[in-house]
């Protein structure tokens, strides 16, 4: 099963590409072996595998039907996208459109799309190429952006980022991304570049969640008496509900990502909310509870746990 109901909000799961991205100690350096290991019985097979130590993601998007509009909740990696520091990630040619269709989406029904944040791997399908050039994949759709990622990662403002994982970095946050991904949509009058929050409609709302870039937002859900938190990249790998002061080298600022991580865990912790990470690939998405200072899996959502091949 792909898709699950929330109150009134229908929400499904688009995978574009599952696989491995990088060793855990690259991607976390502040982890220890004895952490990923004292973890291993339910983060192998789907989110770690031991014997060579490599993360497994999704990258994906979430479908949220609500009020009678559709919302795309970040858009993978796009087709065709020029990313030479991630060859894996490289003018790929994925079938998402289709994908999209299996659960009775296409283009022009979209009439919002989200971006958590502004890396390639999270607004890629945002555009595609027509005739040598980028433009919007959901014509009609309202595409909400934080302002201060827009500009963050506007090459104009030349802002600095600090050192991160080398090439992995480069491909998610390079001035390409946005180029081909947010520029385009901007110029097309579709994009609401948001400050401070935004309210979508009376189940939906989206809240800043700084640290891992400037304007890393949460998109929450409330209808009736369920409770859902779309957290995009605060967490990547479960590990960091088991440890939440275990940051990714990924992060503009880590101590801020680290106690933005911490509050939402623990709003979902109180008041039992389905937490949605941007790239978990298993379930997708997970009731949390406190467990001393730091939280556990209180169950999983009904996702099926499967994903497409890699690529």
């Amino acid at each position: 099963m792909q898709t699950i109901t929330l109150g009134g909000v229908e929400i499904s799961r688009v995978v574009e590409w599952h696989g491995p991205i990088s060793p855990t100690t690259a991607v976390f350096p502040s982890t220890t072996p004895r952490m990923w290991k004292e973890n291993e019985s339910w983060l192998a097979p789907d989110f770690w595998q031991p014997e060579h130590d490599e993360m497994f993601v999704n990258v994906q998007t979430w479908v949220l039907r609500s009020e009678g509009r559709t919302v795309l909740v970040d858009t993978g990696l796009g087709n065709d996208k020029d990313r030479p520091h991630m060859t894996g990630w490289s003018r790929l040619r994925t079938d998402y459109l289709d994908r999209l269709a299996a659960v009775g989406v296409r283009p022009e029904d979209v009439d919002v799309v989200v971006n958590t944040h502004l890396h390639s791997d999270h607004v890629g399908w945002n555009t595609r190429l027509v005739d040598g050039e980028w433009v919007p994949t959901f014509p009609r759709a309202t595409y909400l952006i934080a302002k201060a990622d827009f500009d963050f990662c506007d090459p104009a403002n030349d802002h600095p980022r600090r050192g991160m994982l080398g090439d992995l970095s480069v491909a998610a946050a390079g001035g390409d991304m946005f180029e081909d991904s947010v520029a385009p949509v901007h110029r097309a009058g579709r994009a609401v570049l948001w400050e401070d929050g935004y309210r979508i409609d009376a189940a939906l709302s989206l809240e800043p969640a700084p640290g891992h870039t400037p304007g890393s937002a949460v998109l929450r859900l409330a209808s009736g008496t369920d409770r859902a938190l779309f957290i995009g990249d605060l967490v990547h790998s479960p590990l960091q509900i088991a440890e939440p002061d275990c940051d990714t080298c990924l992060s503009e600022d880590q101590r801020e990502a680290t106690r933005s991580r911490r509050r939402i865990l623990e709003e979902a912790a109180d008041t039992r909310a389905l937490v949605f990470p941007g790239h978990l690939p298993g379930h997708g998405a997970a009731e949390v509870r406190r467990e001393g200072g730091k939280f556990a899996i209180e169950r999983w959502a009904a996702f099926g746990p499967s994903g497409p091949e890699s690529g």
